[in-house]
C-alpha cells in the first residue's frame, strides 16, 4: 500500500467516530431547528405573541426585501416589538404562513434554515416567498436571531 493510501485510510478510520457521532446528533438538531420556527409559525396562526416571544433570541431581527414591482428593491427592517403586538392584537382572519423546510443547515450553535412559504388570511391567499432564518443555540434551546423574506404574489410554487 503507498503511503498516500494509507494516510487517507487511517484518516479515514480515525474520522468515522466523529462522523458517525455528528450524524446520529444531527436529526434531532435538526428537528429542533424546526421545532422552533414551527412553534414561531404556530403562536402567528394563534394570535399568541407570548408564544412567538419564546422562539425569539434577544436582540433578533427582521426584514423584508419589499417594493413595487418595475423597481428596485427595498430592505425594510420590522419592528420587532411591532410585530409581537401585531400578533396579540386580535384580527379578523388567522394569519397562516404555511412554510416548507427545504433546507437546515447546522454547524455547532448556528442554524439556517431555507424554506419557501404562502401566507394566507384565513383561508385567502395573500402572498408567497423565502424565509430565510438564522437560529442560535442558547442555554434554553435554539432562538430565532434572524428573520429576512421575500414577498410576491406571482410565481409562487
Amino acid at each position: 500500500m503507498s503511503k498516500r493510501a494509507t494516510s487517507l485510510l487511517l484518516a479515514a478510520l480515525f474520522s468515522a467516530p466523529a462522523f458517525v457521532a455528528q450524524a446520529q446528533k444531527a436529526p434531532s438538531e435538526t428537528a429542533a431547528v424546526q421545532q422552533t420556527v414551527t412553534a414561531f409559525f404556530d403562536g402567528m396562526r394563534r394570535g399568541d405573541s407570548t408564544m412567538v416571544r419564546r422562539t425569539l433570541a434577544p436582540g433578533a431581527v427582521f426584514h423584508g426585501i419589499g417594493g413595487k414591482p418595475g423597481q428596485p428593491p427595498t430592505l425594510e427592517t420590522e419592528n420587532i416589538n411591532g410585530f409581537l403586538k401585531a400578533v396579540g392584537t386580535p384580527h379578523p382572519a388567522i394569519w397562516d404562513e404555511r412554510v416548507q423546510f427545504e433546507r437546515v443547515l447546522i454547524d455547532a450553535n448556528l442554524a439556517s434554515v431555507w424554506a419557501p412559504y404562502e401566507f394566507y388570511l384565513g383561508s385567502k391567499f395573500s402572498h408567497c416567498g423565502y424565509d430565510s432564518f438564522q437560529l442560535v443555540k442558547l442555554t434554553d434551546g435554539w432562538k430565532i436571531a434572524h428573520i429576512i423574506d421575500t414577498r410576491r404574489k406571482e410565481k409562487c410554487k
